[in-house]
């Protein structure tokens, strides 16, 4: 805010992308101020880019809606080379914005009964059958802005703004883990067991986290979800896989995931 010179008050309008400090360890690369897609695609994308080129002393990039959180090890860490690469990355990414590749992770689901006891409530609120509505929410693919609450946990934006359901008003205490559910705008998948409050739907025999697998995480910001309705013997199998740690999900690169 900045004060004129007739005592009137004007905001500054602020630029981006711009790096500010966040304490001792942590650097922040913000890129707008607002929930967008494209905003959000370039804060991936710079963090993708910091973890891939190992620079001395960091140890995370963590991506918000709008913004990128490096995390570094003061003692080790060269500040200023560092502030100097993320500023080059930040400029790197706003030239090539519009042209990330697409990479979809397919998450198998099986909807309904005891998966998804609360798909006949979500058929009730929308008014459409409970085929529909897994019809719908399989029929578009979700982007992931961002991982939180729990480890894996992602939040998604690209629901079909037709299945808006209200959270429930006494959340349960445990959702087992791959639970697909629904809460207002959004659609998520519970990576671990924890309470919610969301609409369960279904759920996917799929680990998103698993402490001792490589990678612990299946998504990342930046990628885009499709559910793939399946049956129980499909379950199973997937289930018995993802125990065994043998699991991989199908990940489709650009032009695959268009087709």
């Amino acid at each position: 805010m900045i004060y004129g010179a007739g005592g009137g008050v004007r905001v500054e309008e602020r630029k981006y992308p711009r790096i500010l400090t966040a304490g001792d360890g942590c650097v922040v690369a913000e890129f707008g101020d607002s929930i967008d897609m494209e905003i959000n695609t370039r804060a991936a994308a710079l963090g993708s880019d910091v973890m891939r080129l190992g620079f001395p002393g960091v140890l995370d990039a963590v991506p918000t809606y709008r913004s990128l959180a490096v995390y570094f090890d003061p003692v080790t860490t060269d500040v200023k080379r560092l502030y100097s690469k993320l500023g080059e990355l930040c400029r790197k990414e706003e030239s090539a914005a519009g042209h990330e590749k697409r990479r979809t992770i397919v998450v198998p689901t099986l909807y309904g009964e005891e998966w998804g006891p609360d798909l006949g409530d979500v058929a009730k609120h929308t008014g459409f059958s409970p085929e529909e509505v897994v019809k719908r929410h399989s029929g578009l693919d979700c982007y992931c802005f961002m991982l939180g609450f729990t480890p894996g946990f992602p939040y998604l934006g690209g629901m079909d703004p037709a299945l808006e359901t209200p959270r429930l008003k006494n959340p349960r205490e445990v959702i087992p883990a791959g639970a697909v559910a629904i809460g207002g705008k959004q659609t998520g998948i519970y990576s671990i067991a924890s309470p919610g409050g969301w609409r369960l739907i279904g759920r996917t025999p799929m680990r998103l986290f698993d402490p001792d697998r490589e990678p612990p995480i299946f998504l990342e910001a930046g990628m885009w979800i499709r559910f793939r309705p399946i049956e129980k013997p499909e379950f199973d199998e997937i289930e018995a896989a993802s125990e065994k740690g043998s699991y991989r999900p199908v990940i489709l690169e650009e032009e695959e995931a268009s087709s």
